[in-house]
């Protein structure tokens, strides 16, 4: 199998963002949410090359293995999530980014405290799990950096929850 074949997200296209035609200003938010955006393609990436190469110990119990493959599919829906939330972002919204954020965050954490699941049942083998693990805590620090580029606008928060 080859790499390609275990990235399924889309490419980071520059010109999907240009929707005033200010692609050659700077913009600190969009270059933070590219480099986070490949960071998370990455996460994906090894997550289904993970996955792909579990091992079922007990290979006869079929609830067994339809709780694991259920769990897989909860974890890769919320990292598919995440990479859109990532690019639906840059609409430039403050409270559509926070909004996001706290998406993209919460699904960064389960799908990194799920692999505990998968060590317990003793599905995936541990170095998996680090590297997993190692992967999103490089997507942390770039979502960190992300979120300080966010600046407050004239819209309001209906909810009261991003003031």
């Amino acid at each position: 199998m080859k790499i390609d074949d275990l990235n399924e997200l889309p490419d980071w296209e520059d010109d999907d963002f240009d929707l005033e035609g200010e692609s050659w200003k700077p913009n600190p938010t969009r270059e933070a949410c590219k480099a986070m955006y490949l960071q998370w393609n990455s996460v994906m990436t090894i997550l289904k090359a993970t996955f792909e190469s579990l091992k079922y110990p007990i290979e006869d119990k079929q609830i067994y293995r339809e709780m694991i493959e259920d769990h897989i599919s909860r974890v890769m829906g919320d990292g598919y999530e995440v990479a859109a939330k990532i690019k639906s972002s840059e609409v430039g919204m403050y409270i559509l980014r926070m909004e996001n954020a706290a998406i993209i965050r919460k699904n960064a954490q389960y799908i990194k405290i799920s692999t505990n699941g998968f060590m317990v049942e003793e599905v995936m083998e541990p170095e998996h799990r680090q590297i997993i693990r190692e992967e999103i805590d490089k997507f942390r620090e770039l979502f960190k950096i992300w979120v300080a580029t966010f600046k407050k606008d004239e819209f309001e928060d209906e909810w009261g929850l991003f003031i």
